[in-house]
């Protein structure tokens, strides 16, 4: 049987990010993807232009509908919008002692704010404490810490910053400066080198962090994962769709064609 993975999030309606591009992931990668959405966006390549959150109770049902049925392997947590959410999430990660990914999704790539500002404090105190690996960009960094990520030596400091705050690992993505990922856990720190590709980016932080779960709960070990997760996004956005008026989302099938999913 395929391993079933969970992703909780938003849905972004324009297909390119979001709940949407974690489905899409796991799929490629042969893991069987369930979801719990926690807001409905109206959202295309341009920007985000309406958020509707959902109650947290209405979150809460869908992850126990989930977990009633299916045995998770690992889940991730993506847009979660509010404070309540964020508690609630909390609280039923607890409950389950499910391993997740935490990617703290604050801003959408096409523009618009996804996570409150009084969320980041309730995620900071109630769920990175319970993720396994946490993988803010540097600018999602800059939130949780106060620090403003320009090199390697700050992103060093940031997820230092993160990992006292309870999780087993933290990945500082370097997308936004030379490509090189940094994973750090309470043993060591790992560079990890990548190249800069062209393309459309819409979506490639969600589809990381869904590939990132996919390899995990394959059973790869959080460096390996973090290695092939970065590969797998890499030739997405290389095979990336110029769709829509906007930023245009990567292709997850691109990697599968090109046989970059294994």
């Amino acid at each position: 049987m395929p391993q079933v993975v969970l992703t909780i999030g938003g849905s972004d309606s324009g297909g390119g990010a979001g709940i949407q591009a974690d489905i899409k992931t796991f799929s490629v990668l042969g893991v069987h993807g369930t979801c719990a959405i926690t807001a409905i966006t109206a959202q295309n390549t341009l920007g985000v232009q309406r958020i509707f959150g959902l109650q947290p109770d209405i979150v809460v049902d869908q992850l126990k509908s989930i977990t009633d049925d299916f045995s998770i392997s690992f889940a991730k947590t993506g847009m979660l919008h509010s404070a309540e959410i964020v508690m609630a999430v909390a609280d039923h990660m607890r409950l389950t002692n499910i391993p997740f990914v935490l990617d703290p999704v604050i801003e959408a790539e096409a523009g618009g704010r996804l996570l409150r500002p009084e969320a980041v404090e309730a995620l900071k105190a109630h769920l990175i404490p319970l993720a396994d690996v946490v993988t803010p960009n540097i600018f999602e960094a800059r939130a949780l810490t106060g620090i403003v990520v320009r090199d390697r030596d700050s992103a060093l400091l940031a997820a230092q910053e993160i990992l006292r705050l309870g999780p087993k690992a933290v990945i500082v993505k370097g997308g936004h400066l030379d490509c090189t990922d940094l994973l750090i856990t309470g043993e060591e720190v790992i560079l990890l080198p990548g190249e800069r590709v062209a393309g459309e980016n819409h979506g490639v932080g969600c589809t990381y962090s869904a590939a990132l779960t996919a390899y995990l709960a394959l059973g790869s070990s959080p460096k390996e994962a973090a290695r092939q997760a970065k590969l797998f996004a890499e030739r997405a956005l290389l095979g990336s769709m110029r769709v829509g008026k906007g930023v245009g989302p990567v292709n997850q099938a691109a990697a599968a064609a090109n046989r970059y999913c294994h």
